[in-house]
């Protein structure tokens, strides 16, 4: 979906927007300068004011409870810029309206497109800049495009989406339900788009959206250009998507007060074309803003979350909590401290004791990095999720002391490489053989090898001798044993 990362609009009922008499002259000037097209302009983060001047909406009246509210909460957008998550915004004044005192909390919304059972990586961003405007006393609100993951969003993507059935989507929007529900917890409100496009027919659809549209500024939009300009060209649906997307922003607002919609980088084309479109419908007496925020890229500017299996998964049935606690475990020393910023809620103070730590000659490998797969795998995961990831991580570590059950085993096998040998081909027979016709080394020589430097593996054990042979009671349980060459490469051995 042009959801990839989210959205947030302006209560109607919670959050009275100021006219633009109400405006400050300096203000109005800036609102007033938008293109006829767009009403919002763009503002990069280092554009924005400094929240100095006089508050926007000093004629609005709240409940004292709200006022108190908003009096103490913090400055989401000050936050998400300190810490690499700001991209722009469709007006400065977004970033007084999140801490007036005279201005009640803030609706934000982000969305999410069924186009799988479970939401990835990319989608982490959303998700997490939902839960900063959570935690600074606004409500998050996640969209998932029951309608518009049955067109999809060409942003980003050379080719058109394949069409999923009606079953795949109901099955993949119970999915990503599940997910937001668990990661979001209290003060979110979860919408299905299908509930208000359903009804709708086409020429409802061309009297009450399509004619507020211009064709120009729709052409205009980088994801159209750069399809239009390719061999495969673009399908009118896909065309029509930032439409929807669009008239979401406007349903939304209208209907459920939601004031701002979130997203990626990419999907500024769509979140100002619902500005454009509450303008044009609406015409407002309450604000609507837009915020876009960085795309997940690593240093060298590639995309960060895939891995050699894929997408990393957010959800545990796709992707086990160990692979994903392993996933950021393992991210370069270049990438952990923009990612402990980005992607985790630690103190910007806590972050830079660990960028300096690093620094330092003593510093141990990897503890910046465990740090982030920690509160990373907890924000998704959960307590016990964590927990799981971690003791898994233990128990497959060489050398390591904890004592294998076949449940644990069993556990871990979803996800290290497994094979089923007969007894006989196990029990009495050289660890070389076994590792051999286990698949964890491809010649006994190679075996022969690595064993003479120490690292070959028998139940976290080492085995010294190239010699020994499986005993029975090397077998857990008669059931299986584990096999490890060096750190990285395992293989579960199940007795068939």
């Amino acid at each position: 979906m042009a959801y990839a990362t989210g959205v947030t609009l302006a209560s109607r009922s919670i959050f009275p927007f100021c006219s633009r008499a109400l405006l400050s002259p300096l203000r109005a000037a800036s609102v007033l300068e938008s293109s006829s097209s767009t009403f919002f302009t763009r503002v990069q983060a280092h554009q924005l004011f400094s929240t100095s001047r006089a508050p926007l909406f000093s004629s609005v009246k709240f409940s004292t409870s709200s006022l108190e509210t908003a009096a103490s909460r913090s400055n989401v957008v000050d936050i998400l810029e300190e810490r690499g998550l700001l991209e722009s915004v469709t007006s400065e004044n977004l970033r007084s309206a999140c801490s007036d005192p005279n201005v009640a909390p803030l609706k934000v919304y982000c969305g999410f497109d069924p186009t799988a059972e479970s939401l990835h990586l990319g989608n982490l961003l959303g998700i997490i800049v939902l839960s900063w405007f959570q935690r600074c006393g606004h409500q998050a609100v996640g969209l998932i495009g029951g309608a518009t993951g049955r067109v999809g969003d060409p942003s980003g993507k050379s080719l058109e989406r394949p069409e999923l059935d009606s079953l795949t989507l109901e099955k993949n929007i119970a999915g990503i339900k599940n997910i937001l529900v668990k990661i979001l917890g209290g003060n979110h409100v979860i919408f299905n788009n299908y509930d208000w496009w359903k009804d709708m027919t086409m020429l409802d659809f061309l009297k009450n959206v399509g004619r507020f549209a211009r064709v120009g500024p729709m052409m205009a939009k980088e994801s159209v250009k750069k399809r239009l300009e390719s061999e495969q060209g673009m399908s009118y649906t896909e065309f029509s998507y930032q439409l929807l997307q669009g008239y979401d922003f406007v349903h939304l607002l209208d209907k459920e007060g939601v004031n701002v919609q979130i997203g990626g980088s990419d999907q500024w084309g769509n979140i100002t074309a619902g500005t454009d479109l509450i303008r044009k419908i609406l015409q407002p007496e309450e604000a609507a803003y837009g915020l876009t925020f960085p795309l997940l890229l690593k240093n060298d500017g590639t995309k960060f979350g895939k891995s050699e299996d894929g997408a990393i998964w957010l959800s545990p049935s796709m992707l086990s909590p160990y692979k994903f606690y392993q996933y950021f475990f393992s991210v370069p020393d270049v990438d952990v401290i923009r990612f402990l910023k980005t992607l985790t809620f630690l103190s910007l103070d806590e972050i830079k004791m660990l960028e300096d730590e690093m620094r330092k000659p003593g510093y141990v490998p990897n503890t910046a990095q465990m740090k982030l797969a920690e509160e990373v795998t907890r924000f998704v995961h959960g307590e016990e999720g964590l927990k799981e990831a971690m003791k898994a991580t233990e128990a497959l570590r060489p050398g390591a002391e904890t004592k294998l059950d076949w449940n644990l085993i069993e556990r871990i096998a979803e996800d290290i490489p497994t094979c089923s040998l007969s007894i006989d081909r196990v029990s009495g027979v050289s660890i070389v053989d076994v590792s051999v016709s286990s698949g964890l080394f491809e010649s006994k020589s190679a075996a022969r090898r690595m064993l003479k430097q120490g690292g070959v593996y028998m139940n976290n054990e080492r085995v010294d001798d190239d010699n020994k042979r499986v005993e029975e009671g090397d077998i857990v349980e008669g059931k299986g044993l584990v096999l490890s060459s060096g750190k990285k490469n395992k293989v579960v051995i199940r007795i068939s």
